[in-house]
């Protein structure tokens, strides 16, 4: 088995990067939801690391839940969305926070904010790690945001390529030929 981090072309944030912005964002989440029902909603799978990072930084009391959304298959390009898990947890007159991985085109979270509204909540505010402005057809604002990064395909913390590199600790852009297959 080869070292998955032998992929990476370059490094766009690092290991020690993503653990400061994560305890800022999480600072930031404190000020603005203290003494609020804050449920948080995590968008699975690549959000995994950084939702757990994150909540772990909260020092508020909080519930936490899951949804489940596909818009990638094992390439590069967006596809159909597609719920695969539902919330469990009643959101309505709550604050939710959503967290997702990356802020590309918008359509994740339109939709996921689309369905999210239609359960009442009090209001929603989302927070992605990555942001790629340059990909936006959906004006979504985020109310926080990690990273702004270039028009590039990102792995690592979480992200993934045919449902690897997620492992890997910082954010990377992946070599031409990992992602060709060839390698």
């Amino acid at each position: 088995m080869s070292d998955p981090s032998a992929d990476i072309a370059r490094v766009l944030v690092s290991e020690e990067e993503i653990r400061r912005r994560v305890s800022e964002l999480a600072a930031e989440v404190e000020a603005d939801f203290a003494g609020r029902d804050l449920v948080v909603v995590g968008l699975l799978t690549g959000t995994l690391m950084f939702l757990a990072d994150l909540v772990r930084e909260i020092d508020l009391p909080l519930r936490l839940d899951f949804m489940g959304v596909s818009s990638y298959g094992d390439g590069t390009e967006s596809r159909e969305l597609v719920f695969t898990k539902e919330l469990k947890l009643d959101v309505a007159n709550r604050d939710v926070l959503l967290v997702d991985d990356i802020l590309d085109t918008g359509k994740t979270l339109r939709a996921v904010i689309d369905k999210l509204n239609g359960m009442a909540p009090r209001q929603i505010r989302t927070c992605v790690l990555l942001s790629k402005k340059a990909r936006r057809e959906y004006d979504i604002p985020a109310d926080y945001v990690g990273f702004e990064i270039p028009d590039e395909f990102v792995v690592g913390y979480g992200l993934d390529y045919a449902e690897k590199y997620r492992n890997l600790p910082n954010i990377g852009v992946l070599k031409e030929l990992a992602v060709s297959g060839e390698q």
